[in-house]
C-alpha cells in the first residue's frame, strides 16, 4: 500500500505524462491502468475493461471500465459533454446486478476528472483539471484504500452487516454445521471481509478471489475458503513456490485467528451468492466496537434489524471511561502540549498505562479504551511532529500505545474471540488514521502483539495470573446484571467461593464478586482506579451493608459515581436496566465527582463533591442498619398479615357473591383484603377472616371445610417445619398482624414512575395481608411526611427494588427516616396539607390511585396539594429550597448523622414469632 506522499507524487507524473491526449479509443484503456497505477492498485486485478451489459432501453451496450460493486468508468474524447457520458453510465445500472452496481461513477475526457460518489448525501460531483489530480488524490482513497470512515454504531450498515452474515449464519446451521465450528468460521469470514475494506487486504482481493477461483454452484467452497484460511496462517516465506498467485497475494496475518483446524462446511450456491454479497457490504464502516453485539443479532433473526437496541453504547461506556482516566489524561494534555519535554514524557506515559476488563464480553470497553488512547496519542503526536514537516517521518517508530497494554478476562469462549479480533480491527483503524495524517502507509502485519483475552471464570482464577497488579493502572468493566433471585447454581457457587461461604453471599446480586475481588486484587498496589458498571441494588437496601460496610473497612474510597440512569443492554433481547456506574480505589481522590440524573433516560450532570457514600449520596460514610424500631418518637411501621394458605381463604368479588348466595350466614366472615396491588389498582379482593369463629359455624359450612381442609394438607406438606406447625390451626392466616384500630397503610412495592407512593388511612376491618406495611396510631402529620418528596428522596437512595419498582422496607426506610422536628404550628401545616391531597383524590372517585399517581394523567389539583405539602414539609426542616434531589437526600443524611451520632450500637434482637 503506497503512503499519501508517493501517491500525489505519482500523481503529478501521471497527470505530465496524459495532458496532451485526446482519443478516447486509441489510449482510454492505457490512460485508465495508469490511473490505477498512481495508486498502487493494479487494474487488471480489480477491473475489466468493455464489460458486456443490457441497459435500459433493453439495448446491449459495453461499460468502459468495471470494478464490482465499486466503481464505474464512463470515458470520452477530450472535450465532450461529460452530462451525458454519467447518463450513460447510468443507463448500464440496469444490466447489472444488485451486489455489482457501484457505489463511484467517474466520468472523464483526458483532460477533466468528475467523480459521483452515489452514496453520499450530498450528490453534487466532484470535478477537476487532470493536472490537479494530486490535490484531489484523497477523494480515490475506495481505490488507494486510505479511507477514513466515520464509524456511528447506530449506522443502517452494521444492521445491514448483521442480516447478511445472519442469513450466512442460517444457511449453514440448516446444513448442519454448527457450535463451536460455525462461530470460529463466521469470525475468519468477518475478518476477511473487513480486511478487504480495510486496506489489510488490498482492495477486493477476497471479493475476486471468491468470484474467479470458487465454482458458482459453490461445491468447492468450503474447501477453498478452508484452503485460504490456512494460507492466512503461513508466513510468505513457507508457502508453496508454485502457489496460485490470487492466494499468494493474501497477507500473512497470525495472531492464531487461522491457527486452529476446523471441519470444512459443505456449501452451496445459495451460500456462495450470500458471501458474495457480504463483500457488497461496507465493512470499513463497520464499527469493531459492536461486533458483541452483531454477532448477538446473527443468531438471533429478531434482533437482526434492530442491533442498536442490543448494543452497549459507545455514550455509557464512555461514561465509565472518561471519569476514570481519560478526561483527566486529555487536561493534562492540555496543560503541557506546548512544553516539548513534558509532552515526551506524557507520551510514554500513555504507552505505560494498563487495562484490565475482568468480565470483558466481546471486548466493547477495551476496544473504546483503546480506541480513544490511540486518539489522544494522536493529538500528541501532531504536537510533537507539527507542519510543516520536512523529510519522510518513519510511523512506525513514533506509535507507542498498543494492544498489548489491555487484558479481558471473559467466561464464555466465542466473545472471547471476538474481543481479540475487534482489537486488532481497531488498531488498524487507528493506523489508518496515523498514516492519513502523517502521509507514511503503517501496518501491524503480520500481527505480533495481542491483547490478553482469557477464556476463564473471573471469580475462579487469580486476576494476578492475567496481569500482576504491579504493572496495572485501571480496572473498567460492565459485570452480568444477575439479581440474587436470578442466580443459576454455578453462579451461587461462585458467590460462596468468592465470600468464602459468609451468609453475604445468599444476599448480594452476582456483581457484588467483582468488587469483593477487585479490592483483595488491589490491596497490592493502592494506586489502582476501577470503574464498574453495576444494577443500582448494590448502592440500595440491604446490600449496602452487606458489601460495602467490608469494603469500606479495607480502606475503600468512592472516587466517582453515576446515580441510577437507564443503560441499555448489549445482549439480544434485554431491555434496559437501571444502573449506576461506582469508581472506585483504596487510594483517595482529593475532588470527587457524582453525575446525577434528572431523568434516568437523559444526560447527567457533573457536580464535583468532597466525598461519596454508598448510597451514592454527598454524606459521611453512613451504612443504615436493619432498625427494629424507628430513629424517631414516630408509630411503629409492620408487615400485615401473611395468609400462608395457599389461596384458599381468598376469594374475588365473584367467588365472594357465590358463597354469601350458598351459604348466606357466612357473610360476617368475609373481610376486604388489601395487598399493594389492590391498593393501588383497586382490585376488589376479600378473604375469610375466621379469628372466634364458633366451631360450629365451621362443621355446619361445606364451604369452609373443603378450603380449610386444602389449608390443612398444604401446610402439613411445606418442607418447612414452621409451616407444618400451622397445619394445626388452618382456619386461621400463618401469621396475624392485623391492627385493631384505624391504621395508614403503605404498599411494600411501588412503581418507580411514580413520584410519590401512595398511602391511606384504612379502618381495622380492612385486612392488610403481608404484601402492604401498616402504622397504627399515624395520624394526618404522618402520612403527609411518608408522602412528601423529601420522604420519596430518601426511598429512591435507600430503598430496595424489586426489578426497577420501588420495595418498601421497615427496617431501612422507614426506621433510619431522619423526621423533622417541628413545632405544633409547623405540625398542623404538614396536617392541614395532608389532608388536601387526601381532599384532592376523593373529588376523582372514578380513579384508582394508580391512576391518580400516573406521572401522564396526575390531574392538577393533586399536583398542586402535593406541591402545597412539600412546601410545609420542607418548611419543618428548616429548609426551603433543594437544587435537585440528591441535595435532598445529602441533606437527611447529615441530619441522620447527627440524631444517630448518640445512640448505642443496636442490638440484634431475637426473631419474634407472630402470634396465630
Amino acid at each position: 500500500m503506497l503512503s499519501p506522499n508517493e501517491i500525489k507524487t505519482r500523481a503529478i507524473a501521471f497527470a505530465r505524462e496524459w495532458r496532451d491526449d485526446t482519443s478516447e479509443d486509441a489510449e482510454a484503456k492505457s490512460f485508465w491502468d495508469a490511473f490505477f497505477d498512481v495508486f498502487g492498485i493494479k487494474r487488471r486485478r480489480v477491473a475489466t475493461f468493455e464489460k458486456p451489459v443490457n441497459k435500459s432501453d433493453g439495448k446491449g451496450g459495453f461499460i468502459d471500465l468495471l470494478w464490482k460493486g465499486v466503481l464505474l468508468v464512463e470515458h470520452k474524447s477530450r472535450g465532450r459533454d461529460l452530462d451525458r457520458a454519467y447518463g450513460q453510465a447510468r443507463d448500464y445500472f440496469a444490466g447489472l446486478k444488485d451486489r455489482d452496481l457501484p457505489r463511484y461513477v467517474i466520468v472523464s475526457d483526458f483532460a477533466r476528472i468528475r467523480l459521483y460518489d452515489l452514496e453520499a448525501k450530498d450528490a453534487k460531483p466532484h470535478e477537476f483539471d487532470i493536472n490537479d489530480l494530486h490535490k484531489h488524490v484523497g477523494l480515490f482513497g475506495f481505490i488507494s484504500g486510505h479511507v477514513t470512515q466515520k464509524i456511528k454504531p447506530q449506522d443502517p450498515v452494521n444492521a445491514e452487516a448483521a442480516e447478511k452474515l445472519g442469513k450466512l449464519h442460517d444457511l449453514l446451521k440448516a446444513s448442519g454445521y454448527d457450535g463451536h465450528p460455525l462461530e470460529v468460521f463466521l469470525v475468519r469470514v468477518l475478518f476477511c471481509l473487513f480486511a478487504e475494506d480495510n486496506s489489510i487486504f488490498e482492495q477486493q482481493t477476497f471479493r475476486e478471489w471468491l468470484e474467479v477461483c470458487t465454482s458458482e454452484d459453490g461445491s468447492d467452497l468450503g474447501r477453498a475458503l478452508a484452503e485460504l484460511f490456512q494460507i492466512l496462517n503461513t508466513p510468505e516465506e513457507k508457502r508453496p513456490g508454485n502457489l496460485d498467485e490470487r492466494l499468494a497475494a493474501f497477507r500473512y496475518i497470525n495472531g492464531r485467528l487461522f491457527e486452529e483446524p476446523m471441519p470444512i462446511p459443505h456449501m452451496d450456491s445459495t451460500m456462495r451468492e450470500m458471501l458474495l454479497d457480504c463483500c457488497r457490504t461496507n465493512w470499513a464502516a463497520v464499527s469493531p466496537a459492536i461486533f458483541g453485539a452483531l454477532f448477538q443479532s446473527i443468531k438471533d433473526k429478531k434482533a437482526r434489524r434492530n442491533l442498536g437496541e442490543h448494543y452497549t453504547s459507545e455514550t455509557n461506556i464512555l461514561k465509565a471511561l472518561q471519569p476514570l482516566f481519560l478526561d483527566d489524561l486529555h487536561a493534562e494534555f492540555e496543560r503541557i502540549k506546548r512544553d516539548r519535554k513534558r509532552l515526551e514524557q506524557f507520551h510514554q506515559k500513555l504507552a505505560e498505562i494498563r487495562v484490565l476488563d475482568p468480565a470483558c464480553g466481546c471486548g466493547n470497553f477495551l476496544v473504546i479504551a483503546y480506541r480513544e488512547l490511540r486518539l489522544l496519542e494522536l493529538d500528541v503526536l501532531r504536537a510533537l511532529f507539527p507542519y510543516p514537516r520536512e523529510g519522510r517521518l518513519d510511523v512506525s517508530t513514533i506509535v507507542f500505545v498498543d494492544v498489548d497494554q489491555f487484558y479481558g478476562i471473559e467466561i464464555e469462549e466465542f466473545p472471547a474471540q471476538i474481543a481479540q479480533v475487534a482489537m486488532w480491527m481497531t488498531d488498524h483503524q487507528m493506523n489508518q488514521l496515523v498514516s492519513e495524517e502523517f502521509g507514511d502507509y503503517f501496518v501491524r502485519l503480520p500481527l505480533k502483539k495481542s491483547a490478553t483475552i482469557v477464556n476463564k471464570n473471573a471469580l475462579r482464577i487469580d486476576w494476578a495470573e492475567v496481569v500482576a497488579p504491579e504493572k496495572l493502572s485501571y480496572i473498567v468493566g460492565n459485570p452480568p446484571f444477575v439479581g440474587k433471585g436470578m442466580q443459576s447454581q454455578l453462579q451461587k457457587a461462585d458467590m460462596q467461593l468468592v465470600f468464602d461461604g459468609s451468609k453475604r453471599a445468599s444476599a448480594l446480586d452476582y456483581v457484588a464478586c467483582w468488587y469483593e475481588i477487585a479490592v483483595k486484587y488491589c490491596s497490592a498496589k493502592p494506586e489502582i482506579e476501577i470503574a464498574l458498571v453495576s444494577t443500582n441494588s448494590i448502592t440500595q437496601g440491604e446490600q449496602v451493608d452487606l458489601l460495602w460496610s467490608e469494603l469500606l473497612r479495607r480502606g475503600t474510597k468512592i472516587i466517582f459515581a453515576h446515580r441510577t440512569f437507564s443503560w441499555s443492554s448489549e445482549a439480544s433481547g434485554k431491555a434496559a436496566v437501571h444502573c449506576v456506574i461506582v469508581g472506585f480505589s483504596l487510594k483517595d481522590r482529593q475532588q470527587k465527582i457524582l453525575f446525577e440524573y434528572e431523568d434516568i433516560k437523559g444526560q447527567p450532570k457533573a457536580k464535583l463533591v468532597s466525598h461519596v457514600n454508598p448510597y451514592l449520596v454527598e454524606a459521611g460514610d453512613v451504612i443504615l442498619k436493619n432498625r427494629t424500631n424507628p430513629i424517631a418518637n414516630v408509630p411503629k411501621l409492620i408487615f400485615g398479615s401473611m395468609p400462608n394458605d395457599g389461596g384458599a381463604l381468598m376469594l374475588t368479588e365473584t367467588d365472594r357473591q357465590g358463597v354469601i348466595q350458598r351459604e348466606p350466614h357466612l357473610k360476617p366472615y368475609i373481610r376486604k383484603l388489601l395487598g399493594a396491588e389492590e391498593f393501588i389498582n383497586g382490585i376488589d379482593r376479600y378473604c375469610f377472616w375466621l379469628i372466634g369463629v364458633e366451631p360450629s359455624v365451621i362443621r355446619s359450612s361445606h364451604e369452609l371445610r373443603e378450603r380449610i381442609d386444602r389449608i390443612r394438607k398444604a401446610r402439613q406438606n411445606s418442607t418447612r417445619e414452621a409451616t407444618r406447625r400451622l397445619a394445626a390451626t388452618p382456619t386461621l392466616f400463618g401469621e396475624i398482624r392485623q391492627p385493631q384500630s384505624r391504621y395508614l397503610l403503605v404498599p411494600s412495592v411501588s412503581s418507580e414512575l411514580r413520584a410519590f407512593i401512595p398511602v391511606d388511612f384504612m379502618k381495622p376491618s380492612v385486612i392488610a395481608n403481608n404484601l402492604v406495611f401498616t402504622c397504627e396510631g399515624c395520624e394526618l402529620y404522618h402520612l403527609g411526611v411518608i408522602s412528601s418528596t423529601m420522604h420519596m428522596g430518601w426511598v429512591r437512595a435507600v430503598c430496595g427494588r424489586l426489578k426497577s419498582d420501588y420495595r418498601y422496607s421497615a427496617g431501612i426506610v422507614y426506621n433510619n427516616f431522619p423526621w423533622p422536628e417541628p413545632n405544633e404550628r409547623q405540625k398542623q401545616r404538614i396536617s392541614d396539607a395532608a389532608q388536601g391531597v387526601l381532599d384532592a383524590r376523593a373529588k376523582h372517585p372514578e380513579s384508582t390511585l394508580a391512576d391518580l399517581y400516573d406521572p401522564l394523567a396526575m390531574p392538577d389539583d393533586l399536583v398542586r396539594a402535593h406541591r402545597a405539602l412539600d412546601q410545609a414539609v420542607d418548611a419543618a426542616y428548616g429548609k426551603t429550597n433543594f437544587a435537585s434531589e440528591a441535595e435532598r437526600v445529602a441533606f437527611l443524611f447529615t441530619l441522620y448523622e447527627k440524631l444517630t451520632s448518640l445512640f448505642p450500637t443496636e442490638k440484634k434482637p431475637a426473631r419474634r414469632r407472630a402470634r396465630t
